[in-house]
């Protein structure tokens, strides 16, 4: 008989996966399926960066690349940051990956083994909780509070530190709840860190750019304080519709480059050459297809709350960026995971339960509106019309 190491039981997974497999398999059966699961915008790369990534294949770049990326892809994410931020980023420092997992996976490992703590979002996406358990390392939740727009409060995050605590991860906005962090929390958790200076930071602030209302998106490469002990994790797939592609990138201080590095060469060896040719044109093209793509999930935002808000049972807050929506149904009687599966196979339509992002997440489902205008309406009608029926039984 074979015999795995004993870490693989500690490995999770992302529910949203295998949500879709089983949309697909009741989409293949012809059953007419809803999908407001899976986390990809429904919008197609602009036609700039597919010419990019066209060119470059056409022109050779066939071959490995530098493991940290090609020089103008890191010098264009430099230029970005500068431009969004204010901030300058050595190039030397950005590491290119391919997606944003990778620099999760590469933080937490980098610091978790047996016995150290790392605290993480709760509910928050699931490969924080599962990749700290694979590490070994104690997962610590930071609750996620709907009472304050699924933001946290710096005291409470500061009092979970102990002597074992080594890194701590942060997601604004915020999958599953689209939740963002103000800056006065942030000021406050930056402060409160000064007297927890052995504290590595994984900011993850891969939905920067999808934001409404003018909500701020406070990134903590702002603070001069954490600069040499914060690892960014950004990338293409959310802001330029790049899911497919693969393409992500993080930031290091300089005293943890080399070892992010060492980790991409036995892991990857390099990202794809042709993608990198197209997130440089990603960065440095027009602006015009992020600015409508973000249009577009703003009024989708304001149909889908006010529907979920109209529906028995569910109460749903308004979210500040990302493309999800995560209303409280307990209202309906239902536990998530139980919700989810009936909602799926009773009235074919895809989300996923709260539960798949933690044990604060019960209570909860998460709808990405990252879909048609149409076939949102067309899910809450089905989703009226199933709670409505349980209603009359």
């Amino acid at each position: 008989m074979l015999q795995m190491a004993g870490r693989m039981g500690a490995l999770g997974t992302e529910t949203a996966f295998e949500v879709l497999a089983r949309a697909n398999a009741l989409a293949a059966e012809g059953r007419s399926i809803i999908n407001l699961g899976i986390g990809q915008p429904d919008f197609p790369t602009p036609a700039h960066i597919v010419e990019a990534g066209r060119k470059a294949l056409a022109d050779g770049h066939h071959g490995y690349t530098p493991a940290n990326g090609i020089p103008a892809l890191r010098t264009a994410v430099a230029g970005d940051l500068l431009r969004r931020h204010g901030v300058e980023v050595s190039p030397d420092l950005v590491l290119v990956v391919p997606g944003g997992k990778v620099t999760m996976f590469f933080a937490i490992l980098m610091f978790g083994e047996p016995g150290v703590e790392i605290l993480y979002p709760n509910p928050g996406f699931p490969i924080y909780e599962s990749v700290i358990r694979f590490s070994g390392a104690i997962p610590v939740p930071i609750p996620l509070h709907e009472a304050a727009g699924f933001s946290f409060s710096a005291e409470e995050v500061l009092d979970k530190i102990t002597a074992r605590t080594r890194l701590m991860v942060i997601n604004s906005p915020a999958n599953p709840t689209g939740g963002v962090v103000p800056r006065h929390e942030l000021d406050r958790l930056v402060a409160g860190l000064e007297r927890h200076p052995q504290v590595a930071v994984l900011s993850d602030e891969i939905y920067g750019e999808i934001l409404y209302d003018g909500t701020e998106h406070v990134s903590l490469l702002r603070y001069p304080s954490l600069r040499d002990r914060l690892i960014l994790l950004d990338g293409w797939s959310k802001t330029y519709a790049m899911t497919g592609w693969r393409l992500g990138y993080s930031v290091w201080p300089k005293v943890l480059f080399g070892h992010a590095e060492r980790l991409a060469i036995n892991c990857h060896s390099c990202v794809n050459a042709a993608a990198q040719y197209a997130g440089v044109a990603a960065l440095t093209g027009p602006r015009d297809p992020v600015q409508r793509m973000v249009t577009a999930f703003a009024e989708r935002r304001e149909m889908i709350v006010a529907a979920l808000n109209g529906l028995p049972g569910v109460r749903c807050a308004q979210p500040g960026g990302a493309f999800y929506t995560f209303p409280n149904i307990t209202g309906t009687g239902y536990d998530a995971r139980t919700l989810q599966g009936r909602l799926l196979e009773e009235a074919g339509v895809a989300t996923i339960a709260g539960t798949s992002f933690g044990e604060h997440g019960e209570g909860y489902l998460r709808f990405s509106y990252a879909n048609s205008w149409e076939a949102i309406g067309e899910a809450i009608d089905r989703i009226r019309r199933f709670l409505g029926n349980l209603s009359t039984r």
